[in-house]
């Protein structure tokens, strides 16, 4: 689920700003032409050591004030995987640079629908889920009106039914985007120094707006990991921190996580839970019994805003649907 990423693919490169003596930065910053421009030059010439001792310290702080136990986040941030990446950020501020400045695609660019996912093998592999997830996949039917067939389908192009959950660790990738509103510790590393004054403002905006966002979800993520008794380091995510088999963001497994198999707490990486979470995400965002066509696609386009990636859930639910509807056919 990519709400706000768009789920861009772009190459990543890593600039090498060198320090420069003080006294020139501050020749460079004082000969800007305005003080839009004066803060992106100064900012870009800062050195930064983003493993300095206490880099965690503000968001640790922040964390305090909002009701975390002290105690708790000092230890969680001093753990040595737990490291500031601000490579998260920048990447994030390039992909969105390279849009800005490039301007909106020409229409008819975007593909139909994801074709890779009409395969036969994975169709196969799709069946199979659901045949192994029956009672999950009714009991979410019956809760929530979600059909078998959509909700498995959204689960392949998802995270091809479990398989891809994501390599990175949600904590580190959303703390690192929270801290990084201070966008001196992101600026070294943006990749295009020809900017009018007018962008380079625009860009520390969507820095703070970001970092804004990463904060909630991060919050949401140590609210999550202690009700379902996970290790908030160790919960795998995506690019942007979203989790689980159904790629919830933090705040969308705090909002609509259910819990199917009644142990007590919400797994979104056990099937049975993550499925039943999805149908509650659908219901919630208007799915109903025997919607049409269209409706159904706009209700999964709030799953992640892409037309060709609802088209294609509803391509892999047809077939899935007309498999199974041959396979009773055949037994009776």
């Amino acid at each position: 689920m990519c709400p706000w990423t768009a789920c861009e693919q772009r190459r990543t490169r890593v600039v090498n700003v060198p320090a420069v003596p003080t006294g020139l930065a501050r020749r460079l910053v004082f000969s800007a032409r305005s003080l839009g421009a004066a803060l992106f030059v100064a900012l870009l010439l800062l050195p930064v050591s983003v493993q300095a001792q206490g880099v965690w310290a503000p968001l640790v702080r922040r964390l305090e004030a909002d009701g975390f136990n002290i105690s708790r986040m000092e230890a969680l941030f001093a753990r040595p995987e737990v490291r500031f990446d601000p490579e998260v950020m920048a990447r994030k501020m390039n992909a969105l640079l390279d849009v800005k400045i490039a301007g909106p695609r020409p229409p008819g660019e975007a593909p139909e629908l994801y074709l890779s996912y009409l395969n036969p093998f994975l169709i196969m592999q799709a069946r199979s889920f659901m045949a192994d997830q029956r009672p999950a996949l009714r009991e979410a039917r019956q809760r929530f009106d979600v059909p078998e067939e959509i909700l498995v389908a959204l689960f392949l192009v998802e995270t091809k039914l479990g398989r891809n959950i994501g390599s990175r660790s949600a904590l580190t990738t959303l703390a690192s985007m929270a801290l990084a509103g201070d966008f001196a510790l992101v600026a070294p590393l943006i990749e295009r120094r020809d900017l009018s004054p007018e962008l380079a403002l625009w860009l520390r905006w969507r820095t703070a707006q970001k970092s804004a966002w990463a904060y909630k979800e991060l919050k949401a993520l140590l609210i999550y990991a202690r009700a379902a008794g996970f290790d908030p380091a160790s919960i795998p995510g995506s690019v942007y921190g979203a989790i689980g088999m159904c790629q919830f963001m933090p705040t969308n497994a705090v909002r609509y996580g259910a819990d199917l198999d009644g142990d007590g707490r919400v797994d979104l990486f056990s099937a049975a839970d993550a499925l039943l979470s999805t149908a509650r995400f659908l219901k919630a965002n208007g799915w109903a019994a025997n919607l049409p066509r269209e409706r159904q696609e706009a209700v999964l386009y709030h799953y992640n805003h892409s037309h060709p990636y609802t088209r294609t859930i509803m391509a892999v639910a047809d077939l899935l649907r007309d498999a199974d509807a041959a396979s009773s056919a055949d037994r009776k």
